[in-house]
C-alpha cells in the first residue's frame, strides 16, 4: 500500500501534468483549474506581485494571445517535496513557440510552485518565475539553457 507522501506527491504532480497540458493546448479553463482563488504569483511580466486568481489567469491569457497555437512547454528536473497539506515543487520549464508576428521563442525559466491542500484538492497557492540576471547590464539571461 502507498504510503500518504507518495499519494500526495502522485497528487501534487498529477495538478502540475494538469497545468502543462492545460499550457500546452492554450485551454485557459483547465489552466484556472489549478490555482488557489488567493494565489500570490511573482510572475514574469510586470507588477512584482500579482495578488489573486484573475490576475494570474490575465497573465496566461496575455501568454496565450501572443502565442501561435501550439505553445511549447515543458517541465524538466521537477522535484517535490510534501509534509501535510502543504507542498513545494521546483522545476527548470521550457517555454517555446511562435509568436502572432513570426518570431520565436525558446526561453528556458525557473519555477517554484507552493501548493495547499484544499478541500482534497492540491492547488497552487504561490508560485515564482523568474529567469537569470546579469547584474552588470540589467538584463534578462534569455539564452541559457541547463
Amino acid at each position: 500500500m502507498a504510503s500518504r507522501n507518495a499519494i500526495d506527491v502522485a497528487g501534487v504532480r498529477e495538478r502540475i501534468n494538469k497545468l502543462v497540458g492545460a499550457v500546452r493546448a492554450m485551454d485557459l479553463d483547465g489552466v484556472k483549474s489549478v490555482y488557489a482563488p488567493d494565489i500570490v504569483s511573482f510572475d514574469m511580466g510586470p507588477p512584482l506581485r500579482h495578488v489573486g486568481a484573475e490576475a494570474k489567469w490575465k497573465n496566461w491569457a496575455g501568454l496565450f494571445a501572443a502565442f501561435q497555437n501550439p505553445v511549447g512547454y515543458e517541465v524538466h528536473d521537477l522535484a517535490i517535496n510534501v509534509s501535510d497539506d502543504v507542498a513545494f515543487a521546483y522545476s527548470l520549464n521550457r517555454v517555446s513557440g511562435a509568436f502572432k508576428d513570426g518570431r520565436r521563442a525558446d526561453h528556458w525559466v525557473r519555477w517554484t510552485a507552493c501548493l495547499c491542500k484544499i478541500d482534497g484538492a492540491w492547488l497552487i497557492a504561490h508560485d515564482h518565475v523568474s529567469v537569470p540576471l546579469d547584474v552588470m547590464s540589467g538584463r534578462a539571461l534569455l539564452d541559457l539553457k541547463p
